[in-house]
């Protein structure tokens, strides 16, 4: 259901149609076009203090036209409040990184691109976090083959079949 708010109310008039607020099950959401992602960020930090970025997460929809959905999720510790804002990209866009703005989301950035392939441009180091160097593929989409995947490492690089 769409959420209402002073500050959806001020980042509707800065922003106009660039925006959407929905608010599901007490979470408030902000679907924000790609573009604006930047300035929003550092408007919520900045004026609206959310000053912690808890998490930079993607969703995959593989039979959508923009497959992901980028999703910082916010907190404020002088509000105890959090916002989660999201936004679309279709798969081999890119989105403008956030290190700048939380130098925390750093690793968050990474993970993201580790696992699902987004590149957050400006990012300062970006590679892989928690796979080794020459895994090919990123482990959460929906569309990847984990088996066959592990099978072809394993044997590679360890030399043995993978048992599965």
């Amino acid at each position: 259901m769409p959420w209402d708010s002073p500050l959806v109310a001020d980042l509707k008039k800065q922003y106009g149609s660039g925006l959407d607020a929905q608010t599901y099950l007490g979470q408030n959401y902000l679907r924000v076009d790609r573009s604006l992602i930047p300035n929003i960020l550092k408007q919520l930090r900045d004026k609206e203090q959310f000053d912690y970025c808890v998490d930079v997460t993607a969703v995959h929809y593989p039979k959508r036209e923009r497959q992901f959905d980028v999703l910082w999720i916010l907190y404020s510790f002088s509000k105890n409040e959090r916002i989660r804002v999201k936004t679309e990209i279709a798969d081999g866009e890119s989105i403008p990184s956030s290190v700048d703005i939380w130098p925390t989301t750093n690793w968050l950035e990474r993970e993201a691109f580790d696992m699902f392939g987004i590149r957050f441009e400006g990012h300062p180091d970006l590679k892989r976090i928690l796979l080794p160097d020459g895994w090919k593929g990123h482990p959460l989409r929906k569309d990847y083959g984990i088996i066959q995947q592990d099978q072809e490492w394993v044997q590679i690089n360890l030399g043995i079949e993978s048992g599965q």
